[in-house]
């Protein structure tokens, strides 16, 4: 749908406000609200018990706090309600503000503001911040991934000021609007991750279980491996493959760098098929240090990783690569085991791997080689490997289809929630006679941004 504008407006004289109602004031974020600066709590000030203290991965929701048991000034306390504001963040996500919603009492660290307007309510204020950090964020757009702003440049940029009914308005409607918006993404969301779930069992079954329903079967020995085909062979890991581990060249040596040699590390490990790197080596690299240059089509394997706290990361490579220290080749037979059986295998069976690969108790997620040598694996004949392979490969790719298209739908319903709120927060539309009755839909289908507004 078209929003209404404004009757008139006037130029603002700030590049990233342009037009305003011609009715509205200007004023720096300074003016607004006064921006407290969180208390630097390090380690060693953490303890056991005390006032949690909020960090930045806090303000998405996550519940894991450190605490402080001591005397924390008035100025630093956050309840309920209270508006606060990432200053250095992740783009798009911890940057930029929040409304705290937990009840008790918390601290803040370094790394975040508490708001305190000056006049205007918290959640005016809120919309007002949420249109600044998309221009802030934009500002920023040569720091990969990460988002700094300082009081001071934060208090300097101008913002639009509407009448206070006007302020109220607009955070009514976009309470509203956005509302409907969160909801149509956490739809998304929840098929992704039925998609997801459904990909596994799909996956799970044909390699444990096979595509004949009337194949006879046996018991595999193993708890959570169940009953496989009975002309299918079980055995050991180390039965089947070779091990090949990686390692790191100098990093003071530059002439081992910049070569031609992919160097894989677990960062590199996006899909399933890995044609490059990050990184490259030379040969010189190559010959210095315990890494290997690993023949194509093997199986690469993610063998140390923060990552493994709940996914195994596994690829084939499709040329000659070389690994780091964290990183595993599997190399197998291809006459014997197909490589593509061994990826959709883990795949499949990711969760059930991950105890049986993983050492309970340890300070760093890893796979232990031992468990994972000793593993047993299901060996269908090579030709019905093929062939479990090809229908693996056609069903994973209409689900991750489906999975592309819902994560498009939230891309664009995202783009469509910040339009929305830029277009409302810089009057580039008259939401004034849209909040009188709250059971009033608003269609959200259609893209919002000031370029498509019309009277």
């Amino acid at each position: 749908m078209s929003f209404a504008r404004y009757p008139a407006y006037r130029d603002s004289g700030v590049e990233w406000l342009g037009q305003i109602p011609a009715h509205w004031e200007i004023t720096p974020l300074k003016r607004l609200a006064d921006f407290v600066n969180g208390d630097a709590f390090k380690p060693a000030d953490w303890s056991e018990s005390g006032i949690p203290i909020i960090r930045i991965q806090n303000l998405n929701g996550g519940d894991e706090f450190n605490y402080f048991d001591g005397t924390v000034e008035e100025k630093y306390l956050v309840r309920k309600g209270d508006l606060l504001f990432g200053w250095s963040g992740n783009r798009g996500t911890s940057f930029g503000p929040f409304l705290w919603s937990k009840e008790g009492t918390y601290v803040l660290n370094q790394h975040i503001f508490r708001v305190v307007p000056f006049w205007s309510e918290n959640t005016d204020l809120y919309w007002i911040l949420k249109a600044v950090t998309a221009h802030v964020e934009d500002q920023a757009h040569g720091i990969i991934g990460m988002v700094h702003v300082t009081k001071g440049a934060l208090g300097s940029i101008k913002v639009p000021v509407p009448t206070p009914e006007e302020q109220a308005a607009i955070a009514t409607f976009l309470d509203q609007e956005t509302a409907k918006i969160d909801a149509l993404v956490a739809e998304q969301e929840k098929l992704i991750a039925l998609l997801q779930e459904k990909r596994q069992a799909v996956i799970s079954h044909a390699v444990t279980k096979g595509l004949d329903p009337d194949a006879p079967m046996k018991d595999s020995g193993v708890e959570w491996l169940g009953e496989v085909p009975r002309h299918w062979e079980v055995l050991r890991i180390k039965q089947l493959a070779s091990f090949v581990g990686g390692g790191t060249p100098s990093r003071d040596m530059p002439e081992y760098w910049h070569g031609e040699i992919p160097w894989i590390s677990p960062k590199d490990m996006k899909t399933e098929f890995v044609m490059d790197s990050k990184e490259h080596i030379t040969d010189a690299g190559l010959r210095s240090s315990v890494t290997s240059l690993i023949p194509a089509g093997s199986v690469l394997m993610v063998v140390r990783s923060g990552i493994l706290k709940h996914t195994i990361p596994v690829a084939i490579n499709q040329k000659p690569v070389a690994l780091n220290q964290d990183m595993k080749a599997l190399l197998f037979d291809s006459s014997r085991l197909a490589a593509l059986f061994v990826l959709r295998f883990i795949q499949g069976l990711n969760d059930k791997l991950l105890l049986e690969w993983s050492k309970q108790g340890a300070t760093v997620e890893s796979i232990e080689h031992e468990y994972l040598v000793n593993s047993l694996l299901p060996v269908p004949p090579i030709s019905e490997q093929t062939t479990i392979v090809a229908h693996l490969d056609h069903v994973t790719a209409q689900l991750d289809d489906l999975m592309s298209e819902a994560r498009t739908a939230i891309t664009l319903l995202q783009e469509r929630r910040t339009a929305l709120i830029s277009a409302a927060v810089t009057g580039q539309i008259d939401v004034r006679g849209l909040v009188r009755d709250a059971s009033t839909p608003i269609s959200i289908a259609a893209s919002v941004c000031p370029s498509t507004a019309t009277g």
